[in-house]
C-alpha cells in the first residue's frame, strides 16, 4: 500500500492523465479511431532523446562539462550565472526536465561547498525558469515543442524565428535577475570527473543521431532500432532509467485530447475561445493543466500554431503545475530544506508570475 501511494505521488500527472482518458472514454467509446490519436513519431523521438541523455548522465558527461565551466568563475554572482546559463543551454539540448535532473544537484553541491547556501532558493528558481524557457528555441528543447513541431510539420527556420523574440527576452530577464546576486569571492572544491573516452564518443554519436531524427533528416524508425540495440549492449541501465511515465503520460493525453475533439460541445467551445486569442488562452490553460497537456489538447482545435507554440512555452512559468519540470525543482529543494517550503513557494511565485506577466504582455503586442 505504501509503495502504491509513493508511486502515485511520484507520478501524479500520469495518474491524472489516465483518469482523464478513462473519463472521456465514457463519452467516446473505444473504437478504431483511437489508433489515430497517437503520434508515434513524437513518442519515438522523445524516447530516443531521453534514452541517450540517460546514457550520458550515467557517465557523468554533463556533470563534467558543467564542472569545467563553473570552475572558471570566482564570485557568487558569476557562479550563479554559470549554473543558470548551463541549465539554460542544457534545456536546449537535453530537454527541460533532464536539464534540471542533471544540473540542480550540481547547483546544490557548488553553493553548499562554497558557503553561499543563502542563494540556494533563488538559484534553484532561476535554474527552473531557465530550463522551462531555454528549451523554447529548439524543437527538442521540451516535450510540447517536439509534439507541435511534428504535428504541424513546422519548418525548422520558421520555428526558430517564432521563438527568437521570447527566447531573447527570457535571456535578458534571467541575466538581470542574476546580476542582483552579490559578487562575493568563493572557492570551489578541487574535484575532477573523469570520463570514459570510448563511451563518451559513442553516446555523443547516438545523441547526434537523435537530433538528426528530430529534424526529420532520416526516418524515425531507424533511431527506434539503432539506439535501443546499442544501449542494450553498452548501457542497459540507461534504458531502464528512461522516463517511461512521461511517455505514458503523452499517450494518455493523446487519448484524452482525441476524445475531447470528438465531443461536439467541447469542440465548439474550444474553437471559439482559441479563435478569440490563441496565445492568451494557451497561456491560461498551462496554468491549470500544465504546458504539455495544453499543447496536445489545444492543437486539436486550432491551426494557429505560431501563437499556440509561444503560449505553451511562456505558459511554462507561473504556477507550480504550469510545467511538469517545476515539480522536479520543488522536490529537489524540499529534499534539502524541508522546513523552508513556504519561503520557496513565495519566492517561486514572485519570480514566475513576474516573468509570465512580462513575456505574455510583450508577445500580445508583437505576435
Amino acid at each position: 500500500m505504501t509503495k502504491a501511494i509513493r508511486w502515485i505521488r511520484k507520478n501524479t500527472v500520469l495518474c491524472i492523465a489516465l483518469l482523464a482518458a478513462a473519463a472521456t472514454s465514457f463519452f467516446v467509446p473505444p473504437d478504431r479511431v483511437y489508433l489515430s490519436y497517437f503520434d508515434f513519431k513524437t513518442l519515438t523521438c522523445l524516447f530516443c532523446v531521453l534514452a541517450v541523455v540517460c546514457a550520458l548522465r550515467n557517465i557523468r558527461f554533463f556533470y563534467a562539462l558543467a564542472e569545467k565551466i563553473v570552475r572558471r568563475f570566482k564570485t557568487a554572482r558569476m557562479c550563479v550565472l554559470a549554473l543558470v546559463y548551463i541549465t539554460f543551454a542544457g534545456s536546449m539540448l537535453i530537454a527541460n526536465d533532464m536539464a534540471l535532473l542533471t544540473f540542480l544537484p550540481l547547483g546544490y553541491l557548488v553553493l553548499s561547498c562554497s558557503g553561499t547556501e543563502k542563494y540556494m532558493a533563488f538559484t534553484f528558481i532561476m535554474q527552473n525558469i531557465a530550463a522551462n524557457l531555454g528549451g523554447m528555441l529548439t524543437p527538442f528543447g521540451n516535450p510540447q515543442n517536439l509534439y507541435l513541431y511534428s504535428k504541424f510539420n513546422i519548418p525548422t527556420g520558421e520555428f526558430t524565428m517564432i521563438m527568437l523574440l521570447p527566447f531573447a527576452v527570457s535571456v535578458l530577464l534571467i541575466t538581470v535577475c542574476c546580476l542582483f546576486v552579490r559578487a562575493e569571492p568563493i572557492s570551489i572544491p578541487d574535484s575532477r570527473t573523469v570520463l570514459s573516452p570510448g563511451r563518451t564518443v559513442l553516446y555523443l554519436l547516438l545523441f547526434a543521431l537523435s537530433i538528426v531524427i528530430v529534424f526529420r533528416f532520416i526516418p524515425y524508425y531507424i533511431g527506434l532500432i539503432v539506439i535501443p540495440v546499442v544501449l542494450l549492449v553498452a548501457d542497459r541501465k540507461a534504458l531502464k532509467a528512461v522516463d517511461y511515465p512521461l511517455l505514458l503520460t503523452f499517450a494518455a493525453f493523446f487519448v484524452f485530447a482525441g476524445n475531447m475533439s470528438r465531443i461536439p460541445a467541447v469542440r465548439e467551445l474550444f474553437a471559439y475561445l482559441l479563435s478569440k486569442d490563441t496565445l492568451l488562452f494557451s497561456v491560461l490553460s498551462c496554468q491549470l493543466i500544465s504546458n504539455v497537456p495544453s499543447a496536445v489538447l489545444l492543437s486539436q482545435f486550432t491551426s494557429n500554431y505560431q501563437e499556440l507554440l509561444v503560449g505553451v512555452n511562456i505558459g511554462g512559468v507561473g504556477t507550480l503545475i504550469s510545467s511538469l519540470a517545476s515539480l522536479i525543482t520543488f522536490r529537489e529543494y524540499c529534499k534539502h530544506y524541508p522546513g523552508q517550503t513556504r519561503r520557496y513557494l513565495a519566492l517561486f511565485s514572485l519570480f514566475n508570475f513576474g516573468f509570465l506577466a512580462a513575456l505574455t504582455g510583450l508577445m500580445l503586442v508583437f505576435l
